[in-house]
């Protein structure tokens, strides 16, 4: 345990939950994506597919890890977890907000036509993975990080000006 909290930076026993966090989210997403594909086959398929989306994604997050840590400028590897939490949440929360609000709106794909509809879907998931995305930073402690993330999103899409 020593080793591993050395390796993650982790000074506080409640820092680690940020690891633990990530690997049952990685283990959800795993099971999730492998859902999709199989359809009412054998638990026992579920489990072994599962297990290989996760150790392939495991591998491909570690792999990303230290590249995004330098160019975030995150002091610490167990805020980096923080971080992609965030954004899991942040995304899987905007369109799980996004679905009952545009129902509530009475736009439907029968109403509508395909490419109008999924315009407007999007553009309110973006909405609110934008509001949410500085909600939830704060919450997880990364407030700094995600505003200034925010920013330079906004900035791209001209809707935020910097003073000079």
């Amino acid at each position: 345990m020593k080793r591993f909290k050395e390796n993650w930076e982790i000074t506080q026993n409640w820092q680690l939950i940020f690891p633990v966090l990530g690997l049952v989210g990685l283990g959800f997403s795993s099971y999730r994506l492998v859902a999709l594909v199989l359809k009412h086959h054998h638990i026992s398929l579920y489990i072994v597919f599962s297990l290989v989306i996760f150790f392939v994604l495991l591998k491909f997050v570690l792999k990303i890890f230290n590249r995004l840590q330098k160019k975030w400028n995150v002091k610490h590897r167990w805020e980096m977890i923080t971080i992609f939490l965030v954004f899991a949440i942040t995304g899987s929360s905007s369109v799980f907000i996004s679905r009952p609000l545009i129902k509530l709106m009475g736009v439907t794909q029968e109403n509508l036509s395909p490419i109008v509809y999924w315009v407007l879907y999007i553009l309110l998931g973006f909405i609110f993975y934008q509001i949410l995305l500085v909600i939830l930073g704060w919450l997880f402690g990364q407030k700094k990080f995600f505003w200034d993330f925010e920013k330079k999103m906004l900035q791209r899409f001209g809707l935020f000006k910097t003073k000079k």
